[in-house]
Parts: C-alpha cells; structure tokens; sequence
C-alpha cells in the first residue's frame, strides 16, 4: 500500500488522516471548489504580528485572500482548524534529501544511486509532512542529478514533496571538501561533489549541471573545519595565507578574542567566484556557498553569492559587506547539535561541542550587528521531518521569534527566488498553508508540531 501511494501519487501517506484533491499522475490540480480556512490566529510576515482570528481563502492553487475575515464565495468549504495558528508553508534553505543518518560519509561506496534516490523521495515526504513546503537542496553529496528525477516527480505529482531547488552535485576543488580523502587511491573512491579548478572549469561544471536540471549552483568555499586555541600554531582565519587577510584587512575584531580561535582554508578566489555568480546570473539563478568563516566568508561576499551558508566565523567587514548586500548567512545550528550529541568517541564530541560554543558565541555577535538571515537545518545526517528545530535554536541563541519567522520566509523566498510566489500569506501566492498549535511568537517551538499541510490548494496534512 506503501508503494502504491508513492508510485500513483495519491497524497494521501498511509496511515496518516490525509485528503487529497489529486487521484492520478500528473501535475497536481488544486482543489475542485473554493476553500477557507479559518483558525484562531493568523501569523502576517510582513509585520512579523499576529492578527485574530485568521481566515484563508484558496482557489485552485493560489490564495485569493488572507486576513481576519476573507470572502465566503458560494460553493466555498470552510475548514475550522480551531485553537491554530495559520502560517505560510515553512522554507528549509538548506537540506539534503539524499543523506540520512550514518551514511554522511561512504554512501557513494555502499549505497547505489536508486537505493539513494527512493530514499530521498521518503525524505521528501518527511519533510512536507513537517509543514517544509519549499526547500533547496544543497547537494546531492555523490547523487549527480538524481535530485532533478525526484523534483520532476514532486512537480507531477508522482509523490508527495516540497517544492525544491536543486544544485545536483555541489561544485568543489580537486582535494577539497567532500573529495574522498585519506582513501587508498588505487581505489578510485569517487568525491561527493564535482570537481572544478579554476574559473573555465567552474563555468564548464555549472553549464553541465544546469544541463542535467539543476535550477541553482552550490558551492564549497570552505573546508576542512577545525579549532585553533591561543598559541597552538599561527591560530586563527589567517593561518597558511597571512597574505590575504593582511590585503583584505581581516585583522584582530573589536572585543571578541575568540574570534582567532577558528581555522578554516578557502577553496576558491574572489574571481573565481565572480565566474560562478556571473554565469549562474545568466541561466537565471544564483549561488550558495558552503562557507564556515574567513578569509572564504570574506571572498564569498565580495563575490556577491546568494547565501553564506552554516557562517560559524564572520568579520566586521564581512558583515558590512552582507548588510550591504543582503547577503543572509544560514547558520544551520541543528546539524552542528546532532554531531555533538551523536559523535562517535568523547573525543569527538568534544570537539564537535567545542564548535558548537564557537558558534553560538559568534551568532550572537551577528545578530547584533544586524546581518540578515535565512533558516537552513542542513537536515540529512539527522532526521527528515525534524528540522523545525532550527527555529527553536536560532531563537534560544539570539533572534526573537519573529525575527526568526521572518528570516524563514522573507530571506528563505528570496534566495529561492520565490519571492513573489511563496513565503507569505497573499493574493496570490502559492496556497502553500500550515497550521501549529497555539501561538509561535510566544512558543517557537510550535513550529515542530505542525498539525495541518497544505500546498499549492492540496491538503497533505489534517
């Protein structure tokens, strides 16, 4: 039953209480009459407020209308989601549908690609089912396109998912991050991401992948990551290219000396990045990077990608930049969390809670001065479905609630670039609607409890 609700696209999850206004494949259609939703509160983005109570009226895959009170056309079925809290679909800007617990690291040795591609097609579930109704996947991790083949099905209505950007594999340094390193090369171990050297290369690399499907590019700036106390070594972003900080002026930050205490060596110039955003600009998308601190942060921003993203070490002048810009970091706390929680040894996590204090302590220095965001989980290596938690944590370490809501929907559709589709409960955007219990601006964590779905006029959760 299982198979047959996948494979015939019946939004309907078995087990689950579930409607669905589509019974065949193909491109899902929205409801077959006007519907209105009506709860006791209704989250407004713009504002960041809730208004009482809150009404939604969908008709066929779009809202018509939203507010205290919305038109009640004849034929109109209004569905009363109680003590809710009605809100846009939530936005993950950074997950991977292609990863799962365990297999962060080997899956491209012991797990095929169709074995990988159904379970994306499973995480893609979990996700919606969460309220996610718009996610960019930043990389496949070794998958190739296969991440075009399960948004084609999501797009016809094959299975049940968000609605995605995909990047195929992420784009990397021969030697790099995500490269299989420290493997007997006789072997042939492949990289989980493509290889690409210098500006001709990147170009080449983001023509084949866009060609293959992919509808953005990923990047990996940075890497590998690692904690470096006061006086072990030349510590701090500069070690290895004193050269580079000194022309960019990335130099000691005003009142913060653990700042210093972090390494991690950039993959690619400022140029080389400028050739990426330059040619992902003329298929008409953009570039996210996967960027942990300085100097990368710096070169990313000047470069003028889309998104910095996990952003552990930021400088003063990268965050002028990222103001200036409107550059988002997405600090994706739930993933350095489940690492520290789920290491292999003591040492290990010792390591990974020392990062996690590093980041902590540095986001607070970001959110103060007042950089933009995106909410990105990174979701993959822990569990589909439970990424919500990312609000939670960027509210625990700084950002009010409504901030973070914001950060979600305004930052997250941008660098989607559904700005004007998605993200907001408006006439016409997407009728992509969740509903959580109670109210989010007084209980964040409301968001991982999400008891209604619904997207594009399609009910996947009641």
């Amino acid at each position: 039953m299982r198979i047959t609700c996948l494979v015939f696209g019946i939004a309907v999850a078995c087990g689950c209480s579930l409607v669905s206004a589509q019974e065949k494949p193909g491109l899902p259609d929205g409801p077959a009459h006007p519907i209105v939703l009506h709860a006791a509160r209704l989250f407004d983005v713009e504002t960041g407020k809730i208004v009482t109570p809150g009404e939604v009226l969908v008709e066929d895959k779009r809202i018509t209308a939203a507010g205290t009170s919305v038109p009640h056309p004849a034929g109109a079925e209004t569905i009363d989601l109680g003590d809710t809290t009605l809100m846009p679909g939530l936005i993950d800007a950074h997950v991977h549908l292609f990863l799962h617990p365990g297999a962060e690291d080997l899956q491209t040795v012991v797990e095929s690609v169709p074995q990988r591609t159904i379970l994306a097609t499973l995480a893609a579930k979990a996700d919606l089912m969460a309220g996610f109704t718009a996610e960019r996947d930043m990389g496949t991790e070794g998958a190739g396109s296969a991440d075009t083949a399960v948004m084609r099905a999501i797009n016809e209505g094959l299975i049940p998912g968000p609605r995605l950007r995909i990047s195929g594999n992420a784009i990397s340094i021969l030697g790099g991050h995500e490269d299989a390193i420290h493997y007997n090369p006789a072997q042939h171990v492949l990289s989980n991401a493509d290889y690409a050297n210098d500006a001709e290369q990147i170009v080449e690399t983001i023509r084949e992948q866009h060609k293959e499907g992919s509808t953005f590019v990923k990047i990996y700036e940075t890497g590998p990551d690692e904690m470096v106390g006061p006086g072990e070594r030349s510590p701090g972003p500069c070690w290895g290219d004193k050269y580079l900080c000194a022309e960019n002026q990335l130099g000691e930050q005003a009142g913060d000396p653990e700042f210093w205490n972090f390494h991690t060596p950039y993959q690619y110039t400022e140029a080389q990045l400028e050739a990426a955003v330059r040619e992902a600009a003329r298929l008409g998308t953009n570039v996210g990077v996967h960027d942990q601190g300085e100097p990368g942060a710096y070169i990313a921003a000047m470069a003028g990608v889309a998104s910095i993203d996990h952003a552990t070490q930021l400088s003063e002048k990268t965050m002028e930049i990222m103001k200036a810009k409107q550059i988002p970091a997405v600090p994706t706390f739930t993933i350095f969390e489940y690492f520290a929680d789920h290491a292999p040894s003591p040492a290990a996590a010792a390591r990974e809670r020392a990062m996690l204090d590093y980041k902590i302590h540095e986001f607070k220095r970001q959110v103060a001065a007042g950089i933009p965001f995106a909410v990105g989980s990174d979701v993959g290596p822990f569990p589909h479905g439970t990424q919500a938690r990312e609000l939670e944590l960027m509210v625990k370490y700084g950002m009010t609630p409504a901030a973070a809501l914001q950060a979600d929907y305004l930052n997250g559709a941008r660098i989607l670039t559904w700005q004007n589709e998605v993200g907001q409960l408006k006439p016409g955007y997407y009728a992509d609607v969740i509903a959580v219990p109670g109210n989010p601006l007084e209980d964040i964590t409301a968001v991982e409890r999400v008891s209604f779905v619904m997207k594009g006029g399609v009910i996947y959760r009641k």
